[in-house]
């Protein structure tokens, strides 16, 4: 593990921004396709939002094992919420 200040101040940049933002927004969309509602056009952008900054911190999350769990429960979460999306749309 890199103990660098700068990398564990973009850690905690990102995981005030997820606790704050991304992860009510997470629950809030999950509780809308569990009851059967699809996603608009800004729901897709919220989730394409957290999928794009997973992937330009991938540098960062190589350098730090230690949040890989993380990250995976995080994606974990969004495709949980994409794949019940799809499936609401089929219904449709």
């Amino acid at each position: 593990m890199s103990e660098s200040p700068q990398d564990l101040g973009v850690i905690e940049v990102l995981l005030e921004g997820f606790n704050t933002q991304q992860l009510p927004r997470a629950l809030a969309l999950k509780a809308k396709v569990d009851q059967g509602v699809t996603l608009d056009e800004y729901d897709m952008h919220v989730l394409e939002e957290v999928v794009a900054t997973v992937k330009n911190a991938q540098p960062l999350i190589g350098r730090h094992p230690e949040y890989h769990d993380l990250v995976g429960r995080i994606l974990s979460l969004y495709n949980e919420i994409t794949a019940k999306a799809l499936a609401n749309e089929h219904k449709r």
